[in-house]
């Protein structure tokens, strides 16, 4: 039986997002304006699966670039006990500042920043500085989840808050969907697919808006087709000559 609640549980969340498309359809034409103008649509996620989803998938649109950064430091120092991070700490996002410096995120250019929690330093500070530098910042959140979260960002602001346009995943607060007897915590998280279905909404949205404008955006094809890889070849060419 769990197995069909989960599956009742799902239908119902993707009707709950079904029901409330104007977003979808704002962040679509905000897209469509940014490629239709020269500029390009960029796609960070933090730790879950909307980069890898969207990005080089067979019927996807070859205009969306993966964004991914980090900064990784190991010493170990065996004579010291570990201890958490100090208050007024700004390691965990000053070094943002310095994705802008490759020019590779430019002004007019869209970028969507997925966090189910909202809360954490790095994805508020990067919302906060694509802004400055002339990106519209769409956010993937769980607007149930992050409103009763405390953020960890010095502006006390969550990422729904510092955004041009939000997207929500309907993850409920925790994430998890579908509580089961005998279990402390529910199981099954919503917002991976979610946001997965709200973005695939998103790409669907582009597609009708950009033909509307008389503009064709590449669409890759399988590279598991017989002649795979010379058609998603060319198709890349053909996305990096127009531009979408």
């Amino acid at each position: 039986m769990i197995i069909e609640q989960y599956f009742t549980a799902l239908q119902a969340k993707i009707a709950e997002i079904a029901a409330d498309t104007a977003p979808i359809r704002q962040a679509a034409k905000m897209c469509a304006d940014a490629l239709e103008g020269g500029g390009a649509v960029h796609i960070f996620d933090s730790g879950h699966m909307i980069s890898s989803e969207l990005i080089f998938r067979a019927g996807g649109l070859a205009a969306l670039s993966a964004l991914s950064f980090g900064l990784n430091v190991t010493n170990t120092v065996r004579t010291r006990a570990a201890r958490p991070p100090q208050p007024g700490s700004t390691l965990s996002y000053a070094y943002i500042e310095h994705i802008f410096e490759t020019d590779q995120l430019r002004p007019g250019d869209v970028l969507f920043v997925g966090s189910v929690s909202g809360k954490t330093a790095n994805v508020v500070e990067l919302a906060l500085q694509a802004r400055a530098h002339g990106l519209k910042v769409i956010v993937v959140t769980a607007l149930a989840y992050s409103s009763k979260l405390e953020s960890e960002h010095p502006s006390g602001k969550h990422l729904y808050e510092v955004g041009d346009l939000v997207l929500d995943n309907h993850a409920p607060y925790g994430d998890a969907m579908l509580a089961v007897d005998g279990l402390e915590y529910p199981i099954c998280p919503a917002s991976g697919i979610g946001a997965a279905a709200v973005l695939w909404g998103v790409c669907a949205g582009i597609v009708e808006e950009m033909l509307a404008r008389g503009l064709t955006p590449t669409i890759l094809p399988s590279v598991n087709r017989p002649d795979g890889w010379t058609i998603v070849r060319q198709a890349e060419a053909e996305a990096l000559r127009k531009g979408y």
